[in-house]
């Protein structure tokens, strides 16, 4: 057989990836009797190409199912697209020089559709060239019909079960994208800014109050002074003047209110902050709302309506200094709550929206996480605190055209609030109307304007893949949901852990009266050689197109394995070019094994004890790489594989094997046949090991000779553990043998002397008593010339 020199991978992955595609092997079979497990693929959002962390986090959830699939599990792994929302609104504004609020709705939805149809091909293809092993055949999109049907089908099953709800509140907006957002869209960015004491007065006299927002002055509505603090009893149910401004406010005792912190004097706006939503809720007051939804300063704010908030800031600072009301300003750098998708500063604006309830079943939804198993533990840690501190419902509606619809109605006539039927779903309620009158007899309708957040329909992943809303569709018929809910695995990364991870609880909880899934992986972020986070403004983002252009997609999920769940992972080139050695070696090792495997038939032989010994370790080695997968800990189990097959097979078994296979009329054609059945054993099952992490490589040699009669290594069977192999005696054979040969290694290298050179070797008794059926490999292996038995180990030249 004439195998190929080196390895390509450019040649082997375009090659394999099409016949994996052509043969179906990663098609999930709806009739088959084995165990499924069914994963909750994360989408990704069209918003740009993979970047380096996609790779690192779906490199790692594909080991697990890889593993899982060659364990003889019936694997569904549907792959979808979030294509839903802002993101994709920015993309394509982006993409086609345009703004949203520059056509109709219907002109950029339709703008929306069309752009997303033709970069998805291009983006798909990008986790296709990591070896994803996703049924890439029947993806998804959070907007298409079937998206759209099952979360409207959520929406009305909440609308029943009085879980959602319709209300005017204080609501966090973001002025830049012109949209509610909710608590989980919510960054920390620091900020330079200024501390300000600023003079009220109370009776014609000074009352210091020390803000960051001076432009929320005109949007005071109390004053918040501590009851321990004796500077101030006297003030407590006095009025105060509020500066620049001709009306006054109420002063309250209130322990929220600290005196260590600037004068401990509290304005309390509307809204500067959630505590200042709860202190006018607590106390009953009418708001003074200063801030338009575009961000500018409204007529109550007079004369600095129409400003922007920091034109605003800047102006009243000016006109406070003027009137000396402005009596120290120091500057700060502060932590301030920003929306995640554009990094501005959000704002709180009483404004009526959709909000679903999560506050009152914060308990319920905290014993959730204890039915799921979370990998790595701690992570179910920061699930619980997420929901311990929440302050706010989720709120759902946005302010956006490209979203999923409200499946409602309002009557012009009463104001009722009409809900779709589910028979019409999914519906346009711009295009269509219900499909009976409302119950004050009109049919004058008008159509919710505002769209779903796209958070209340990724949510919803598990309920979409599995066709919980029973779409008849050729994609969708013969998945059943009531099979295979909850799913198996839910892969994501932790900075969606409170968005995607605990939406999908609220829904699977809420919806379905379970947990979505049985297990949580949760993978980390990819850093930059100085563990630092990566970013496009830094100038240290990795393009992982780059990557497995150089050097190839096993090369770089090699990298991948190398962190366990949860952990950060710096990106270091060295670590793929390890993955580059090990997938030569693999080659190389193989290439040795396949050219002495021609004649061999397979059929039992009698083995040596030096194989005995090797095949007895490996198999030890094999029943903890299980173990280590089925605790999702692939890195463990791929560390230990790499290991064992450097060592004791490259390094020394090979080595130990040659003089067998090449001289089988001097050392005997049984010897030979041992030697082949034990290589024939380890090669094959050392590339299934490695078959979860590198699977083109793998693939590749298993082609080359003729191991088995799958059709792919992928749906092999793992290698698994056979207690007929084990043999503590002979293990005890191989170690001692590898301790001798590493002895005459060192001492040759120690005297400068070739591996190859000649020499006298002397055992003491005990040695030669264990090793003895031995003896002829340890005599090839250390050009031994003659062996002696004498009290301890000797090597002459």
């Amino acid at each position: 057989m004439k195998l190929p020199k080196k390895y390509d991978f450019k040649v082997s992955e375009k090659k394999w990836d099409e016949f994996w595609k052509e043969e179906g092997i990663y098609k999930f079979d709806p009739k088959s009797k084995k165990e499924i497990y069914s994963v909750d693929t994360p989408p990704p959002t069209v918003s740009g190409d993979m970047h380096i962390g996609h790779a690192f986090s779906y490199s790692q959830q594909d080991f697990l199912v890889r593993y899982h699939r060659m364990n003889g599990k019936n694997v569904f792994f549907p792959f979808g697209t979030d294509d839903n929302g802002l993101p994709t609104e920015k993309l394509i504004e982006r993409l086609k020089g345009v703004r949203h609020n520059s056509m109709t709705k219907s002109e950029f939805v339709k703008l929306c559709q069309k752009t997303v149809k033709e970069v998805k091909p291009d983006f798909i293809q990008d986790w296709k060239n990591i070896g994803m092993s996703c049924d890439f055949d029947t993806t998804y999109s959070t907007i298409d019909d079937h998206s759209m049907k099952t979360s409207q089908k959520s929406f009305i099953d909440l609308y029943k079960k009085k879980l959602v709800k319709l209300k005017t509140a204080p609501t966090m907006w973001c002025v830049n994208c012109k949209t509610a957002i909710a608590q989980a869209e919510l960054e920390d960015k620091n900020f330079k800014s200024s501390f300000n004491d600023i003079v009220f007065k109370v009776d014609g006299k000074d009352l210091v109050v020390s803000t960051t927002r001076p432009e929320l002055i005109p949007a005071c509505v109390c004053i918040y002074v501590n009851p321990e603090d004796k500077k101030y009893k006297k003030i407590i149910g006095k009025s105060a003047k509020v500066p620049l401004f001709d009306y006054e406010v109420p002063i309250f005792a209130d322990e929220s209110a600290d005196p260590e912190k600037g004068t401990g004097v509290l304005m309390i706006c509307s809204y500067g902050d959630k505590y200042d939503v709860e202190a006018i809720t607590k106390r009953d007051l009418d708001p003074r709302i200063v801030l338009t939804k575009e961000g500018k300063m409204n007529d109550l704010a007079n004369p600095y309506s129409g400003l922007k908030l920091k034109e605003a800031r800047m102006k009243i600072l000016e006109d406070l200094e003027k009137e000396k009301l402005l009596v120290d300003k120091k500057s700060i750098e502060h932590a301030v709550n920003v929306h995640d998708k554009c990094g501005t500063e959000i704002e709180f604006l009483a404004s009526k929206q959709w909000f679903i309830e999560v506050l009152k079943n914060k308990t319920k939804l905290i014993k959730a996480a204890d039915k799921i198993n979370w990998y790595p533990g701690f992570m179910k840690t920061r699930y619980v605190n997420w929901v311990k501190n929440l302050s706010w419902d989720w709120g759902i509606s946005r302010q956006r055209f490209y979203g999923i619809p409200f499946p409602l109605w309002y009557c012009e006539d009463c104001g009722s609030e009409i809900i779709a039927d589910e028979k019409q779903l999914p519906v346009d309620p711009f295009k269509d109307k219900p499909l009976k009158k409302c119950s004050c007899g009109s049919d004058n309708f008008v159509p919710e304007p505002d769209v779903m957040d796209t958070w209340a329909t990724s949510s919803l992943t598990p309920q979409i893949v599995l066709n919980w809303a029973e779409n008849e569709s050729e994609d969708y018929k013969d998945v059943k949901f009531e099979k295979m809910y909850p799913m198996s695995l839910r892969p994501q990364a932790h900075d969606i852990i409170r968005t995607w991870a605990f939406y999908t609880i609220v829904k699977g909880i809420y919806n379905c009266g379970e947990i979505p899934w049985k297990d949580v992986a949760i993978s980390g972020f990819v850093l930059d050689p100085n563990k630092e986070k990566m970013s496009k403004s830094k100038g240290n983002v990795v393009n992982p197109r780059e990557i497995l252009d150089k050097y190839g997609a096993d090369a770089m999920r090699f990298w991948a394995s190398g962190s366990s769940l949860g952990k950060d992972y710096s990106y270091l080139e060295d670590d793929v070019m390890t993955g580059v050695k090990m997938i030569n070696k693999l080659w190389n090792a193989s290439k040795f094994s396949i050219m002495h495997l021609e004649d061999f038939d397979n059929k039992p032989v009698k083995l040596d004890s030096i194989d005995k010994g090797i095949l007895s370790k490996f198999n030890n080695m094999v029943k903890e790489v299980h173990e280590f997968f089925e605790n999702y800990e692939y890195s463990k189990a791929k560390s230990l594989a790499e290991s064992f097959f450097w060592n004791q097979i490259c390094d020394n078994y090979l080595e130990i094997a040659k003089d067998r296979l090449y001289n089988p009329d001097s050392r005997g054609d049984s010897s030979r046949r041992s030697a082949q059945y034990t290589l024939r054993y380890l090669i094959l099952n050392s590339l299934k090991l490695f078959a979860p992490i590198m699977p083109y490589i793998t693939e590749e040699i298993y082609h080359l000779y003729k191991f088995e009669d799958f059709e792919s290594i992928h749906v092999s069977e793992f290698s698994k553990y056979d207690k007929n192999l084990k043999d503590e005696h002979n293990e005890g054979v191989w170690d001692r043998f590898v301790e001798i040969i590493t002895e005459i290694r060192q001492t040759k290298a120690k005297h400068n002397k070739s591996l190859k050179a000649e020499i006298s070797l002397t055992l003491c008794a005990d040695d030669e008593s264990l090793l003895r059926d031995s003896l002829g490999d340890l005599k090839s292996v250390s050009c031994a010339k003659d062996i002696e038995i004498g009290s301890k180990l000797r090597v002459l030249f």
